[in-house]
């Protein structure tokens, strides 16, 4: 299984737009990515009402496949939350997985912080692998600045030997 590395920290800490700039880095590095995002607020729709695929699981489809010529997408009700473990397990082709969100996973984690919002870091030492802030954090992991994407995929690759991979 390829590693996983959890992009954590408060909401409105800005890991959407960290993981937006990081992901064009690593591809641009040659790696193969998959991302995987944790709502933690049970139900969610990623389809729009009203369209097909909704309206099938809406009437009670238990999974709903969309496939298009460049695409594919999988709709599937569970019955209890399964883990970030079991989910990548089920991941191929692929030289790394990230996440947003995952804050109680096993797997190392970057926490993203800003210092308007708070100064506590949500991850103790030993779960992280750096850290992204606008301020200088007290930690002995990597510190990085948001506009470092460039550093932290270097420690990605140092970390997990990734350009050992031929595509």
């Amino acid at each position: 299984m390829p590693p996983i590395v959890c992009i954590v920290g408060r909401s409105n800490s800005g890991k959407t737009t960290f993981l937006e700039r990081l992901i064009p880095v690593l591809k641009r590095r040659g790696l193969r990515l998959a991302v995987i995002k944790h709502h933690s607020h049970g139900d969610f729709d990623i389809d729009i009402p009203g369209k097909d695929t909704w309206r099938f699981a809406a009437a009670g489809s238990d999974q709903v496949w969309l496939i298009s010529p460049n695409r594919l997408a999988q709709f599937v009700r569970l019955e209890q939350e399964v883990s970030l473990e079991q989910v990548a397990a089920g991941i191929t082709g692929v030289d790394l997985i990230l996440t947003e969100g995952f804050k109680r996973s096993p797997q190392p984690k970057i926490e993203v912080t800003r210092q308007a919002l708070t100064t506590e870091l949500l991850c103790q030492p030993d779960e992280l692998l750096a850290v992204v802030a606008d301020y200088a954090v007290p930690v002995a992991v990597p510190l990085f600045g948001f506009e470092d994407a460039a550093g932290v995929a270097d420690l990605l690759v140092r970390t997990y030997h990734l350009l050992n991979h031929q595509h």
